[in-house]
């Protein structure tokens, strides 16, 4: 399971940090990402970390956000810094299979068979 937390409301130009605890197979390699869905929008990938790819974040939060993984702790990491009104959604902590030899950033939404439940930032101005 993936539980995430660290949601909550701030201010245009706040940060928070999301966490993500997981628990998943210690024999297998994952992709592991954030996504985040507004309401009435398409779940969009925010960042993604992998075993073959570097860390990759969208262009929407690029330079403002962050995503790391501590694998002694087993929790995956969204920091996000310098809040827009238009970051406001729910965020979720996804995981899938890593493909054998192959990036993570192209895994579509649907590969991502691991998810938690998310947790709410709201940004106001």
């Amino acid at each position: 399971p993936l539980v995430e937390s660290g949601g909550g409301s701030v201010q245009a130009g706040g940060s928070l940090r999301l966490s993500c605890a997981f628990s998943l197979n210690a024999d297998r390699r994952y992709c592991m990402a954030w996504f985040r869905q507004a309401p009435g929008e398409d779940r969009e990938r925010v960042a993604s970390i992998g075993n073959y790819d570097a860390l990759r974040h969208a262009d929407s939060v690029k330079g403002r956000f962050t995503i790391s993984k501590d694998n002694a702790k087993n929790t995956l990491f969204l920091q996000m810094n310098s809040l827009k009104t238009e970051d406001t959604a729910m965020y979720y902590c996804a995981a899938a299979v890593a493909p054998e030899g192959g990036a993570c950033w192209p895994l579509s939404v649907g590969e991502f068979t691991y998810w938690g439940r998310g947790t709410q930032v709201t940004v106001s101005s």
